[in-house]
């Protein structure tokens, strides 16, 4: 008897260690359900302690909404204000499982305001629960999920007819809002929908068949999670494993620890390492469990190789009979997640995997209105909004089309100055131009360049307000360089705007270009072996700090001419500022346009503390120091 109970015990666990795992989250506009239809399914699969039960009731109680009867929403809305508002605000994981399958969820938020939330969950999802109020039908916030869903490469959707109690579980309203649900997704590339009416409150059709829809002869909601067939990975590609550590305990180890996302691994394959495109052979897979003869998808390894290459976190290695393609530029589908708009052009930090680097937008191609799926034309994207665009890195990184891999396709944006994760996206293919263009060899370089001049190359940046007197010091400035017989040159913004920049204008993205424009021809000058002074507003941080990050380490500083705003008006020899207060003139630094005063710049000047030509001579003085 007790090797019988000691057998059915091992079958049992062996049957659950063997079940499959579905990811998959519930989404949809704000009211529809999501919660409690989440909750509905803990509660039913019998997943639940006492404790929580009974903490589900006093719950119920102080903060339902039913009565005092189970408030099931209550379940997985867990922040306090989640709880006060009745509403989701960050996205929660639940694990559960039935006998079939082990399920991993993430509940997300419906409300605009949290899209960014939702954009998270759906990441790592198989698929997704969307629900949808019957008395409402299809809102813009149901539609901007399921954009957001197909763009993050979901492509199987349960569509939940919610409420069906509160329409007398009228057939012909679910046929109606099944139906355009059906149109919407095609439109999108959803190829399987399902569609299941349900009232998530009473239970009907969440985990058994109602007798209250004998119309509708589908499966319930979990008979559905726990039957559906996921898609198959792409298949035929080689190996794929993003380098997360560089594993070195000794001098007689060197391992390349990461999880492969595609393809298999055995000793002896010929391998890349990319982007570089070192070739090498793998010598040892190494795992917790000693050394594999064969590793897979989804398998954590660390691989060791037959040469010292040099191999560093965010690398891939990759199979050198399938190698992964390895690009600068993109074409990729965005998601703007940031309280402040996308700038074309303005810098921030891309990460893909453990590769970080430095990006610009270059283009926004279009955004996509998501209640009709129109391309409109775009010079800046707000909150939520989405967008096909360009994308440029400053190197070049490995990847794969999202479509085909998502590891090495999907990535983020992250704030310079703030280090807030401002976007994520989707790299649609490499533009052509990234393998098309090269740099070409030269033979006299910055150094000999400068040699001859005898001096060091440096860059000068003035920043301030309007009138401040950036022009009048770095006038100053030279004039100096020039009699002590330095070589330099002085680009002014005023100077500027009648020949390089003449088509640019005054708003932010056109503040953005103009810097990046004039940075980039200061670098050329630095690179010509001159010592350059810029006089420019640059309002903004980010662009300031992509002007240094031009430059190598000493060779730009920051110039910081502060000069109080209602002196500045004083003066204003130019009538800019009585005619940007009278209206006349938009976007004007310091009245309707903000400036960004510099945090640690390498001088700071405040033009009421010194005359001119003591701060002219400051700066000259200091500068020389630099070059001996």
């Amino acid at each position: 008897m007790a090797d019988d109970a000691t057998t059915a015990l091992r079958d049992y666990l062996q049957r659950h260690e063997s079940k499959s795992l579905l990811r998959f989250i519930t989404c949809g506009s704000v009211d529809d359900g999501k919660s409690t239809l989440l909750g509905r399914l803990l509660y039913d699969a019998k997943r639940l302690f006492d404790d929580q039960l009974d903490a589900l009731a006093r719950d119920s109680k102080r903060y339902g909404t039913q009565g005092g009867e189970l408030d099931f929403a209550l379940l997985v809305d867990g922040l306090d204000a989640e709880i006060e508002q009745g509403i989701t605000i960050d996205v929660a994981y639940r694990f559960f499982g039935t006998d079939r399958r082990s399920f991993i969820v993430a509940d997300c938020p419906g409300h605009e305001q949290y899209t960014r939330n939702m954009a998270t969950g759906a990441s790592t999802a198989d698929l997704a629960v969307v629900l949808v109020d019957a008395r409402k039908g299809l809102l813009t916030q149901t539609r901007r999920h399921t954009y957001i869903c197909s763009l993050l490469g979901i492509r199987q959707v349960l569509l939940a007819v919610n409420k069906m109690d509160l329409v007398d579980f009228a057939q012909e309203r679910f046929e109606q809002i099944a139906s355009a649900y059906r149109e919407l997704a095609g439109q999108l590339g959803i190829e399987q929908v399902a569609c299941v009416p349900v009232s998530a409150l009473h239970g009907d059709n969440v985990s058994a068949r109602s007798q209250r829809m004998p119309w509708y002869a589908g499966p319930a909601v979990l008979e559905w999670l726990e039957s559906v067939e996921l898609a198959p990975p792409p298949s035929g590609e080689g190996l794929r494993l993003p380098v997360q550590w560089v594993n070195r305990p000794d001098q007689g180890f060197r391992g390349y620890a990461g999880t492969i996302v595609a393809g298999s691994v055995r000793p002896g394959d010929a391998v890349l390492a990319l982007p570089t495109g070192r070739r090498s052979q793998v010598a040892r897979i190494v795992s917790a469990d000693g050394d594999l003869p064969r590793a897979d998808a989804g398998q954590a390894v660390v691989l060791t190789l037959a040469d010292e290459i040099d191999v560093s976190r965010g690398d891939v290695i990759a199979s050198a009979l399938q190698p992964a393609p390895v690009a600068d530029q993109f074409a990729c589908h965005l998601l703007w997640m940031g309280d402040q708009p996308l700038l074309p052009n303005r810098s921030y930090w891309l990460k893909i995997g453990a590769r970080s680097a430095a990006a610009q937008v270059t283009a926004i191609k279009y955004k996509v209105d998501v209640n009709t799926q129109a391309q409109l034309a775009a010079t800046r994207l707000a909150l939520n909004e989405v967008a096909y665009c360009n994308l440029s890195l400053d190197q070049p990184i490995a990847f794969e089309p999202y479509a085909r891999n998502r590891a090495l396709g999907g990535f983020i944006l992250i704030d310079r100055q703030s280090n807030a994760t401002v976007a994520c996206g989707t790299i649609d293919f490499a533009l052509r131009r990234s393998t098309n263009v090269h740099w070409q060899h030269i033979d006299i370089d910055k150094q000999a360049r400068a040699q001859i001049k005898g001096q060091r190359p440096a860059c000068l940046w003035f920043t301030g307000l309007s009138g401040a007197g950036k022009s009048t010091l770095a006038n100053l400035v030279e004039r100096r360089l020039h009699a002590l017989g330095y070589h330099t040159y002085l680009l002014d913004g005023d100077n500027i705007r009648h020949g390089l920049n003449r088509d640019l204008g005054f708003t932010d993205e056109d503040r953005v270009e103009n810097i990046r424009r004039v940075a980039e021809t200061a670098r050329l000058m630095t690179d010509a072996g001159l010592i350059v002074l810029v006089a420019f507003i640059s309002p903004f941080r980010s662009e300031r700090r992509m002007a240094r990050d031009l430059f190598e380490a000493g060779e730009f500083a920051e110039v910081f001419v502060d000069t109080p705003l209602e002196v500045c008006e004083q003066r204003d020899v130019k009538g800019l500022y009585a005619r940007a207060r009278a209206g006349q003139i938009r976007n004007f630094t310091g009245i309707d346009s903000a400036y960004e005063a510099p945090e640690s710049p390498e001088f700071h000047l405040r033009t009421q503390d010194m005359p001119p030509d003591a701060q002219a001579q400051l700066i000259v003085d200091s500068l020389l120091q630099r070059m001996e």
